[in-house]
């Protein structure tokens, strides 16, 4: 497993536990509310709304929270104004990093975010300085036991999907943002689990990272993930799976 594949492994368990402690929530009924305010509130046309909602009732989410954002959203109930911000900047080493927030203060927000990178060894770039590293695609990953490899893979390549990884414990599924819906249902139609499915940035190379420098980074990552306006965190490090484990 590549060190940036295991950091994603780990980041998915602490997700779990930001959900235990309500963190999670917030931050989902801002995506949901963005995602209706760009696209409308009708999850059927608007498949950046339906990812959200479906990962909003993964954890669990009340359907009366999941409504209320859609319709603050669509402006039929009064709320707090939303605007999604992309920065983008450097880590320790040059490692490449775009973070995308939600906020209703974009100057506190983009102070707090120069403030973290400035922490850790970092430095917050100009827009347009590193999203060229990255590529958006539909990530799709499947827990290893309930389907074999040949047959996950087969499924995935005849929906359209263009690679499959051995991550250790699970599968991971790379697609275009155009046919990840295609392939999602593919797979959930054979009654194979999927335990997380979106559409992510995915760097085109990666950077070494060792020592000070990666302990720096991963420290970098846990501050700007953890921030209540922060929704994705990308980067294109590459870091020994044992360091990542000691730190996270």
């Amino acid at each position: 497993m590549s060190g940036h594949s295991h950091w994603a492994s780990i980041k998915h368990k602490k997700t779990k536990e930001d959900a235990k402690r309500g963190k999670l929530f917030s931050k989902l009924i801002r995506e949901i509310t963005i995602a209706a305010k760009q696209g409308g509130g009708n999850p059927e046309s608007n498949p950046r709304l339906r990812l959200a909602i479906e990962r909003a009732k993964q954890a669990n989410m009340p359907q009366e929270n999941i409504k209320k954002a859609i319709m603050r959203g669509t402006g039929q109930l009064p709320g707090a104004t939303f605007e999604e911000v992309t920065y983008e900047g450097y880590g320790p080493g040059g490692v490449a990093v775009m973070v995308i927030a939600t906020t209703d203060n974009k100057n506190r927000t983009t102070a707090e975010i120069r403030k973290i990178f400035a922490k850790h060894g970092g430095s917050l770039g100009e827009v347009g300085c590193v999203n060229w590293m990255f590529k958006m695609k539909g990530v799709i990953t499947v827990p290893k036991g309930n389907v074999s490899e040949d047959e996950l893979l087969e499924i995935a390549l005849s929906s359209g999907a263009e690679d499959m990884k051995d991550e250790g414990t699970y599968f991971e599924i790379l697609t275009t943002p155009e046919d990840f819906e295609k392939v999602k249902k593919a797979i959930e139609d054979k009654k194979i689990p999927v335990e997380e499915a979106k559409l992510s940035m995915v760097p085109n190379s990666t950077v070494k990272l060792e020592g000070h420098k990666a302990e720096q980074m991963l420290k970098l990552m846990n501050e700007l993930e953890d921030h209540d306006d922060v929704n994705e965190v990308y980067a294109n490090f590459d870091i020994p799976d044992e360091l990542i484990e000691k730190i996270a």
